[in-house]
């Protein structure tokens, strides 16, 4: 009924999840947050996208 072995867009995903979260962390650093804890956010929520786009189905 599903296809098991679709190709997933990694790429699509990651820019996806890159773009969310650096527009929540824009504002943040606007309101005095460290750019670097930004940046840190930013890459946590891509990596996390990654992960949940490879291990659901």
């Amino acid at each position: 009924m599903y296809d098991k072995n679709s190709k997933k867009d990694w790429l699509g995903s990651a820019i996806t999840a890159a773009l969310g979260a650096g527009i929540v962390t824009t504002f943040a650093i606007s309101q005095g947050q460290h750019p670097l804890m930004a940046f840190g956010i930013t890459g946590f929520a891509v990596a996390a996208t990654l992960l949940f786009d490879h291990f659901m189905p």
